[in-house]
């Protein structure tokens, strides 16, 4: 489970990303967190994940807290940055294996998790090349594979289907419902409301780092009847028409 509360974030020179932000993802769904860009979608992850330290509020990851048990916290999660361009000079299973590493996955665990992950992927054959010759693609399903490697009750993702290719991409999204069912909690942040609409149980949709909504697409399309989801999303993003939602499902 996955839950923020008030969370809050301004940058130098008084630009507040991040507004009294608040909401939970429970066990068991995928939750959409969707906004136009530079609507503060990045920060939140990046607070949630232990990245960047919040100005005001409070991050929790099952029983921890980001701010007073930050390694517990983050050994529950996995996380998946908006940019796949870091390490570049390591070979792919380098990388993997420094992952491994750092979550302390056993030999023969990470061995195992390695080979299935990038078999799904597609990416198994390039292990062996140094990941500045990989495509964006491959170099996001590299970030996935190492997000996932040690087995993650959280996942955090950032725009995860950016890059991939139709196979991968899918492969992602059927590994995203599947890791739900299981009763673990998903929050993926996206802009292609297609997906949202497919892949979510509920969608928070924020503005200028404020909370417009939360709840199912269902609730959503009962407040704006014989409107599509994309007349939607740019009706409640009209800054004139922005007000925070108290609305909970």
């Amino acid at each position: 489970m996955l839950t923020i509360e008030h969370l809050s974030k301004t940058y130098h020179g008084g630009v507040k990303a991040v507004d009294d932000l608040s909401f939970q993802v429970n066990n068991g769904e995928i939750v959409g967190f969707i906004g136009l860009n530079g609507a503060g979608k990045t920060t939140t992850l990046k607070m949630m994940s232990g990245i960047l330290r919040p100005d005001g509020g409070h991050v929790q990851i099952n029983d921890y807290s980001m701010e007073t048990s930050p390694l517990e916290a983050k050994e529950n999660i996995g996380y998946i940055a908006d940019s796949p361009d870091m390490f570049l000079r390591l070979r792919g299973m380098e990388y993997l294996n420094l992952i491994g590493d750092i979550y302390k996955v056993p030999v023969a665990k990470r061995k195992e998790k390695i080979e299935s992950l990038t078999k799904r992927f597609d990416l198994f054959d390039a292990l062996e090349e140094p990941m500045q010759s990989y495509s964006h693609g491959m170099r996001q399903k590299m970030m996935v594979t190492a997000a996932l490697l040690h087995e993650p009750d959280v996942w955090i993702l950032d725009e995860p289907l950016t890059g991939l290719d139709p196979k991968s991409a899918f492969a992602l999204k059927q590994m995203m419902r599947e890791h739900a069912d299981a009763g673990h909690s998903v929050l993926f942040s996206t802009h292609v409301l297609e997906v949202a609409e497919k892949l979510c149980d509920r969608v928070v949709v924020i503005h200028h780092g404020r909370t417009l909504f939360i709840g199912t697409l269902e609730e959503l399309s009962l407040r704006y009847p014989k409107m599509d989801l994309e007349q939607i999303f740019l009706t409640m993003t009209k800054d004139e028409t922005m007000e925070p939602s108290s609305k909970e499902a």
